[in-house]
């Protein structure tokens, strides 16, 4: 077996910007994500609506990747993709998943769990089309997750696609769409000084919150 020569164990960052606590909570979660997600954008963070999408398939083998938040409110956090992808695939099979927001100059994290439902065709419809005009095309060039014989195959099939649509919308495609995590369980996480991270937890009580400071 080989070994890297890098020292990951000795890689280690020290948490010192602030504190969160329970009295700098807004009683709802949701208005509290918001108000973490402004602070990162006003950061000038990279990507910072980019969050870890974790699921797990019908025969409990968890799969996670990265993907892009596109909506939130009171029916959760949005997001789109193509329906033959794995990670729908898994939802199709187990709906319960999870989410994960790392804003390491900011010193957070947001863990975030619930149930996955479906979006309307309509909401799919109002955002495919505010897509830059390359991305819509390449939802129709990617069949997601399967596999293809070479790079230079999905490179024909995206020059295919945009002559078929040149001069004219592009429609959504069938295969493709978005849907909604509905929140049971939202934790923010606040890094501090000797590993005394702040985690702070929501958790659904009926149609309240209930919030519990856990142990780092």
């Amino acid at each position: 077996m080989t070994t890297t020569t890098l020292d990951v164990a000795s890689l280690r960052e020290e948490y010192s910007q602030r504190h969160l606590r329970r009295r700098d909570l807004d009683p709802d979660p949701i208005v509290q994500f918001n108000r973490w997600l402004s602070e990162a954008v006003a950061s000038g963070l990279k990507d910072p609506n980019a969050m870890a999408l974790a699921t797990v398939n019908a025969e409990g083998q968890p799969s996670v990747r990265i993907v892009l938040l596109k909506g939130v409110g009171p029916g959760g956090f949005q997001f789109f993709t193509n329906y033959g992808s794995r990670k729908v695939a898994d939802l199709d099979a187990n709906p319960r998943a999870g989410l994960n927001f790392f804003w390491p100059e900011l010193e957070r994290q947001v863990a975030i769990e619930g149930i996955i439902h479906k979006a309307s065709r309509e909401e799919a419809e109002n955002y495919f089309h505010t897509r830059p005009i390359g991305s819509q095309l390449g939802a129709w060039a990617s069949r997601q997750s399967q596999v293809v014989p070479s790079r230079e195959f999905l490179e024909a099939r995206l020059d295919a696609v945009t002559a078929e649509y040149t001069g004219r919308e592009v429609p959504l495609p069938d295969f493709w769409g978005g849907f909604w995590l509905d929140p049971c369980s939202i934790e923010f996480w606040q890094g501090g000084p000797s590993r005394i991270h702040d985690r702070l937890r929501y958790l659904r009580d009926g149609d309240e919150w209930r919030i519990d400071r856990l142990s780092p």
